[in-house]
């Protein structure tokens, strides 16, 4: 079951034209078409289902620079920056709180695993640092569960992933722009050797760009264009609980759950160790190229072979653009959550602090995860077709990076000086010849 999203009306119509059509209206999506808009950019956005209705909703809501992969710390900093401003934006409350985060450490063993990345937090002034038990008890108060210490950010903040994507949209129509929902994009038309249109279900748009933020959909529509762009999904298990008096305020994660403070009062809980992989007919296809990171993630995956590898084994995977698509059959990606998880966390949250002793839950959720070899996304052109632009494969960081990575890819369509060192998302690193590297990510 979808947690409840704030609604986007369609825009009424859409354009023939437009300097940029981007395709996907999660937070990436969302983020990219309004920095294109104040860049001056003619801008619609075609989302097949609704706004922020999958991933984008479904996180947790943590907006963290802590635990970072050291490529992606720069991104997540200047996103920070953002995500400060974006309620006068966005002309809304999006439930941005420097809250503080916090990772249990439960044996000093735990505490020395974080030296190697503090070095990278020291060489970009993060502020994250090591506390002691008695320094948790400060930050998180009453909690019962015995532990060696914490790495702790207090910067780091939490926002609410129901409100945040629909409000950027609806700040991009106040602006002008086009917010097509229920509007699946089937294809791209080239002329020249270069983009020049968009398909969609309910017609042609001319452009001169466009970039695809279709999260877990990108690989599918990628491919259908011919390039082989390395995705695979993970099942993202969340609940959220009604309102609870005295519980933290700064978020946390332990071995064996993880939780956020809400702006409701309730708390969004999962289990913060383990993810469940959804084996699909292309995780055979991709095995070889994903190796390393299962080599190296293994004791925090669970493989699990269910509905979805049905579904995806019968959806086509190249159509015409006067074809019904995958995208069109599934508006929007719906997943049973994995309940043992959720279980396990609850139980165990209810042990680690008092306060949740009693809490009620209210509903339960999953989510499909775009993850990459190397757990890093694409944010890039693609070389082999000018006027097309990939922003994808968030693996799980894509609340945090969002309005960031909307800058970003909004500097490299209009040709402006990147916010940041484009180079560790190029999507040409997969087909390149250079070294798929994984880091050790918490």
């Amino acid at each position: 079951m979808s947690p409840p999203v704030d609604p986007v009306s369609s825009s009424p119509a859409l354009p023939p034209r437009a300097d940029v059509v981007v395709i996907g209206g999660g937070i990436v999506g969302v983020s990219t078409a309004l920095a294109l808009l104040r860049k001056g950019h003619s801008v619609v956005l075609c989302e097949k289902g609704r706004i922020g209705g999958e991933q984008s909703s479904r996180n947790w809501g943590w907006c963290r620079a802590m635990g970072r992969d050291s490529r992606e710390i720069p991104l997540i900093q200047e996103s920070l920056r953002i995500w400060s401003g974006l309620d006068q934006v966005a002309g809304q409350d999006l439930g941005f709180r420097k809250c503080g985060i916090v990772y249990l450490c439960e044996t000093e063993a735990e505490m020395q695993g974080y030296e190697p990345w503090l070095e990278h937090a020291r060489q970009h002034q993060i502020g994250s640092r090591l506390i002691t038990a008695k320094e948790v008890q400060d930050v998180l108060p009453g909690l019962a569960r015995k532990v060696a210490g914490a790495l702790y950010t207090r910067t780091d903040a939490r926002a609410e992933p129901a409100v945040a994507a629909p409000a950027i949209a609806r700040a991009l129509q106040s602006l002008g722009g086009t917010v097509m929902t229920e509007c699946a994009a089937r294809s791209v038309e080239t002329a020249a050797g270069r983009v020049s249109g968009v398909v969609t279900e309910k017609g042609r748009i001319a452009c001169d760009a466009v970039v695809l933020a279709g999260g877990s959909w990108s690989r599918f529509f990628a491919g259908n264009l011919g390039f082989d762009l390395p995705q695979l999904k993970v099942l993202g298990s969340v609940l959220r609980t009604k309102p609870l008096e005295g519980g933290p305020e700064s978020s946390a994660a332990g071995s064996d759950f993880a939780f956020r403070k809400r702006a409701d009062g309730g708390y969004t809980v999962a289990h913060g160790g383990l993810s469940t992989a959804e084996i699909t007919p292309d995780s055979f296809r991709l095995f070889g190229a994903f190796l390393p990171a299962l080599r190296k993630e293994w004791r925090g995956i669970r493989l699990h072979l269910g509905q979805q590898f049905l579904t995806e084994m019968r959806w086509k995977r190249r159509w015409k653009a006067d074809e019904v698509t995958p995208f069109e059959q599934i508006r929007v990606l719906d997943p049973v959550p994995d309940n043992r998880l959720l279980d396990q966390a609850m139980a165990n949250l209810r042990k680690a602090h008092p306060a949740f002793a009693g809490v009620v839950e209210a509903q339960r959720w999953g989510g499909l995860i775009d993850v990459t070899p190397d757990a890093v996304p694409v944010i890039s052109n693609v070389a082999a077709l000018p006027g097309f632009f990939i922003a994808t494969g968030f693996s799980g960081h894509g609340f945090g990076l969002g309005p960031g990575a909307g800058r970003l890819m909004a500097d490299l369509v209009a040709g402006d000086t990147p916010i940041v060192d484009p180079a560790p998302f190029r999507f040409s690193r997969f087909s390149d010849g250079s070294k798929v590297t994984v880091e050790a990510g918490f």
